[in-house]
């Protein structure tokens, strides 16, 4: 991988783990700050996400990784911190100073809000709903987010059916002319 590559890489991953914390991957991890047990946005495929097309930021990505590093300089700065120059700024700022920049880029009236908004979504929802997998692949592939909110795998035929009711009543009968596949006639 180039360096320009690698540092792109290590910055965003460093942002999804920023918004979804989880454990350091390896001893040496650095864009992993391991401020949380198990595993965050960044092993629940947070990249793989960002670089689906329909998310309509891959092409941003390069660009908001080089900003959020000139962000991280200037945070560094005012707060008057001294970076790993081997690492790219963001990922040498500690999680705290992580998420102090993060909350400063995401604050109301901040001109780049949208931006760092949707990509904090796009973390959060490669946690919870897997959203760069089919759910079924995912569950079977153990992924982190679904399991850890006890979605279970489908049954046989592929379908989910809930013979428990959430609110432990029935809702609403079922249309007469619904299909065999739950949809509506």
């Amino acid at each position: 991988m180039e360096p320009d590559e690698q540092a792109k890489v290590m910055t965003l991953e460093a942002y999804a783990d920023t918004i979804l914390p989880g454990e350091k991957r390896f001893p040496g991890d650095h864009a992993i700050a391991g401020a949380s047990a198990g595993p965050g946005a960044v092993v629940a495929g947070a990249l793989e996400l960002l670089h689906t097309e329909a998310t309509g930021v891959t092409v941003g990505l390069p660009y908001l990784a080089q900003s959020l590093n000139d962000h991280a300089k200037v945070y560094a700065k005012e707060h008057d911190l001294e970076l790993d120059e081997a690492l790219p700024p963001f990922v040498a700022l500690s999680f705290a100073d992580r998420t102090g920049l993060v909350k400063s880029l995401t604050a109301p009236g901040h001109p780049e809000k949208d931006g760092w908004v949707s990509l904090a979504l796009f973390c959060n929802m490669s946690f919870d709903s897997a959203a760069h997998k089919h759910t079924a692949e995912a569950i079977a592939e153990g992924h982190p987010g679904l399991l850890a909110m006890g979605y279970t795998a489908p049954d046989e035929d592929g379908l989910w059916r809930f013979p428990k009711f959430s609110y432990r009543r029935e809702l609403a009968q079922l249309h007469p002319d619904t299909t065999p596949s739950g949809s509506p006639a």
